[in-house]
């Protein structure tokens, strides 16, 4: 890789399993990125289990973090990547950090996953906080150039409900209105032209050109759905689309099929050995699906490209 590449990852931190930080650090260093983390949280396991234990990092003790790095003249980074979070004022102080890390370098790239909730059966809720929708939809998004919405999170954004895929490619010019330049909706309810056993996925590339005309690259992937519920994929898709832009950063059609295919591989992996632990007929426990990371290192660093996107 060119001269080093670093990333600011501000994210949960588990003892066990891979969300969060633990979801991201791995396949941004296996791709060749320097990967600082701040750990938003360090909890015993993720959130899914039947229990948890662990503490909470609040936005003063993310201040200390920062400050610190500061002081030693070490807060210059080519990326940030934030995911979940669940507090205003830290979340407010992450655009604090982001905007003074923009003045350091202007070509700081900032990815952010806007988890605020997911519809289940056709239905929406939100499991953050409600008061973090306006802090997400007027001072995040507006510093973040890369984001990776749902289509409940996109909607949320925008206010505007998605029933098809011309209300979708709307919905991301409306987002890319508030800022980013790259939106993906990493997953959808639509009908997918392969089928009932397809999910969804639209990515919008806007790029401005030097004499002022914008030229947008919009596709759209179909990957097959895995009759599970997997956490941090969500984690692991954003490191993985920061990685991928990156090194295709006029390629958003190639960028997506290496994150899509990539993430393929490792879900489709987990859920083999999952299900071989779990024992013939028997539903898979938590810590049974957690993502079969380190095994999949090879997918992670050069997939095989099993999922193609369609140019819209």
């Amino acid at each position: 890789m060119e001269p080093e590449c670093r990333v600011l990852s501000i994210q949960s931190h588990v003892v066990r399993g891979y969300v969060g930080n633990k979801a991201a650090t791995f396949p941004l260093q296996v791709l060749g990125f320097e990967v600082d983390t701040v750990n938003s949280v360090q909890f015993s396991n993720h959130t899914g289990y039947a229990h948890w234990k662990g503490q909470v990092l609040n936005s003063d003790e993310l201040h200390e973090l920062y400050e610190g790095l500061k002081l030693n003249k070490v807060n210059r980074y080519d990326y940030v990547l934030t995911g979940y979070t669940r507090d205003t004022s830290f979340l407010a102080m992450v655009v604090d950090i982001v905007q003074e890390l923009k003045q350091q370098n202007s070509n700081l790239v900032y990815v952010c996953d806007p988890v605020m909730g997911d519809k289940w059966n056709g239905e929406g809720s939100m499991y953050v906080p409600k008061d973090l929708l306006p802090v997400y939809r007027d001072k995040v998004v507006p510093v973040a150039d890369i984001i990776t919405p749902n289509q409940f999170e996109a909607e949320l954004l925008t206010g505007r409900k998605i029933y098809t895929e011309k209300d979708a490619l709307e919905v991301m010019d409306m987002l890319h209105a508030m800022g980013p330049e790259t939106v993906v909706i990493t997953s959808s309810d639509l009908q997918a032209p392969l089928g009932n056993d397809y999910l969804i996925a639209l990515g919008s590339h806007r790029k401005t050109k030097a004499d002022g005309t914008r030229i947008t690259q919009r596709i759209r992937m179909e990957s097959p759905k895995v009759d599970a519920v997997f956490v941090g994929t969500g984690d692991l898709f954003a490191a993985m689309l920061l990685a991928w832009t990156h090194k295709h950063p006029n390629n958003l059609k190639v960028a997506c099929e290496k994150t899509v295919s990539a993430m393929q591989h490792v879900l489709q992996r987990t859920i083999k050995s999952a299900k071989a632990q779990a024992g013939e007929g028997n539903k898979p426990n938590s810590a049974q699906l957690e993502l079969r990371m380190v095994q999949s290192k090879k997918d992670i660093e050069n997939p095989e490209i099993i999922v193609k996107a369609t140019v819209l």
